[in-house]
Formats: structure tokens, C-alpha cells, sequence
């Protein structure tokens, strides 16, 4: 689980490209959400077949996988779905035996599709640096 919260909290009054993609990415429906929601990984340590396996080639995560969209009050939720694409499967499964000496990055970001719209900004991003898989925790289904 990862969490990411603007720097500014008038982000979205700001009145800049990305401010207002970021409005229309809020309140605009899924395939609008799907194709600007935009993933670049990159494997800082690892072995060479992960690091071409995984690439570092910017994804829009929805067009590839499934990504529940979920807003409620004062937060955006993203849920991605990495069982739900065979290709994805198959990465997950070559890495799962060498997370612990794995170091991987991801940005997350909206892509630009318009001159108006740049520069593209960076939503979040995270290090996954030595993750064991070795005793996962599960998460207790939220009671609605």
C-alpha cells in the first residue's frame, strides 16, 4: 500500500496544466482515468533478465491491467490489479524469488496527451528495496 498527498493543499486551485488534469482525472470516469494513469519502473539492483523483463518503459497501468477507481471524501484510491494481466503474472513470478535483492523504483504520474497539458508531474513515487515474500501480511477485508 502506498500513499501519496500533494505538497500544496490548494493543489487544485492552482490553476497550472497539471492542476487542471489532475481535476479531470479526479472527476472524469474510468477510460478517462485509464488512459493518463501512467506507471515508469525501473530496476535499480537487480539481475539482468529482471531488468529486461520489467523494462523501464512508461505504462499506462489501466490499459494493461485492472485498476479499481475508488473516491470518497478527501482521498483518491487506486487499486492495481497485477493478477489480472498474464504478462504481469509471469514478471511477478520471476522476481518472487529474488525480492529480498531486489531494488526497484516506480513513478507514478498523469500522462500528457496536449501541449497544454505539460509538463507531466509526478504523483508519487516509491523504492522497493529488499522486499521479502517470505511471511506476507493479510489484510482484513474492510467491513462496510
Amino acid at each position: 500500500v502506498f500513499y501519496f498527498q500533494p505538497d500544496s493543499p490548494t493543489l487544485l486551485d492552482e490553476n497550472s496544466p497539471f492542476s487542471d488534469l489532475l481535476a479531470d482525472f479526479l472527476d472524469g470516469d474510468d477510460a478517462f482515468r485509464n488512459s493518463r494513469f501512467k506507471l515508469i519502473p525501473t530496476v535499480v539492483e537487480g539481475t539482468f533478465i529482471v531488468k529486461q523483463a520489467v523494462g523501464s518503459v512508461p505504462t499506462l497501468l489501466g490499459n494493461k491491467l485492472s485498476c479499481p477507481y475508488h473516491r470518497g471524501p478527501n482521498y483518491f484510491e487506486v487499486d492495481i490489479d497485477i493478477s489480472s494481466n498474464s504478462v504481469a503474472n509471469t514478471v511477478v513470478g520471476m522476481v518472487k524469488g529474488v525480492t529480498k535483492v531486489l531494488v526497484v523504483d516506480l513513478a507514478f504520474l498523469l500522462e500528457s496527451q496536449s501541449e497544454e497539458e505539460l509538463p507531466e508531474a509526478i504523483l508519487g513515487t516509491v523504492r522497493l528495496q529488499n522486499v521479502s515474500l517470505d511471511n506476507p501480511l493479510r489484510v482484513p477485508a474492510l467491513q462496510t
